[in-house]
């Protein structure tokens, strides 16, 4: 019998874990703080119960950094747990600086929300339990990313992010998938993860107002070119045996804008 899989924080990325997983009729339960915004899922059969959640379970912790006193408290939830592995999505910005990025390079984080990365990492990898880190490249999806932020005229207030610089993404369901398959694995450390395809933002901008036939912003909003970060995340995907199912932006922001197209009006 497969471990069950408890998933602390749901979001953009845990949510598509919790439906691929309960679709293969997994045990899923998920600690969340509102419970009531999840009823699809709890509809699903992902359970919600903080007092019925399993121990030496498979832990997915997608809950970003806190401060004290919410850390001590999360971290005692885990320890009380006793997982038997822990996934723990992490991001590409503790290599700060770093603008070529492997499985071979070190972290070193530049700002605080990288250390603070960095300090989780460090205290979940001093659990008794496996731990496989996932440092995630800029995760975009249906309802989230450059193409959304284009449709709605938000590129104005500095989304383009990264323009005269190679950046790296990764399609949610991509990620989901890694996930999915990480459960299950044995592979441990912490891996930088990403599609096959870094781009510059403005590169990808104007590929979605092509496509979406949208104008172009204008040129002033994508600011002073940064130096960007090109992540090569391949060395996990091959351990895993995972075919990423959109290499590129192109057919991610694709899948994308058919997704959500039931839900435009």
């Amino acid at each position: 019998m497969s471990d069950p899989v408890v998933i602390l924080g749901l979001g953009f990325t845990t949510q598509r874990l919790a439906r691929r997983l309960r679709q293969r009729g997994r045990s899923v339960s998920a600690l969340v703080r509102n419970p009531d915004r999840f009823a699809e899922l709890a509809a699903l059969g992902v359970g919600f119960s903080p007092d019925q959640l399993p121990k030496d379970a498979v832990l997915v912790h997608s809950v970003p950094p806190l401060a004290d006193p919410e850390r001590s408290a999360l971290r005692a939830s885990i320890r009380d747990l006793s997982p038997r592995r822990v996934l723990y999505i992490s991001s590409t910005g503790v290599y700060g600086a770093q603008t070529h990025v492997s499985e071979e390079t070190p972290p070193a984080p530049n700002d605080d929300k990288g250390c603070a990365r960095i300090d989780e990492e460090e205290w979940l990898s001093r659990l008794p339990s496996s731990v496989l880190i996932l440092r995630s490249a800029a995760i975009y999806g249906p309802g989230r990313g450059i193409h959304v932020r284009l449709r709605e005229g938000r590129l104005q207030s500095g989304a383009a992010r990264g323009a005269g610089g190679m950046v790296s993404r990764i399609q949610v369901d991509d990620l989901a998938a890694i996930l999915e398959t990480g459960v299950d694995a044995s592979i441990e450390g912490a891996w930088p993860v990403a599609d096959e395809h870094p781009a510059p933002s403005d590169e990808v901008v104007a590929w979605c107002a092509n496509r979406m036939r949208l104008a172009m912003p204008d040129a002033l909003a994508f600011g002073s070119p940064v130096a960007g970060r090109s992540v090569n995340g391949r060395k996990i995907v091959e351990l895993m045996g995972v075919k990423l199912k959109y290499p590129s932006y192109k057919e991610g922001i694709e899948a994308s804008l058919v997704e959500e197209r039931p839900n435009r009006k």
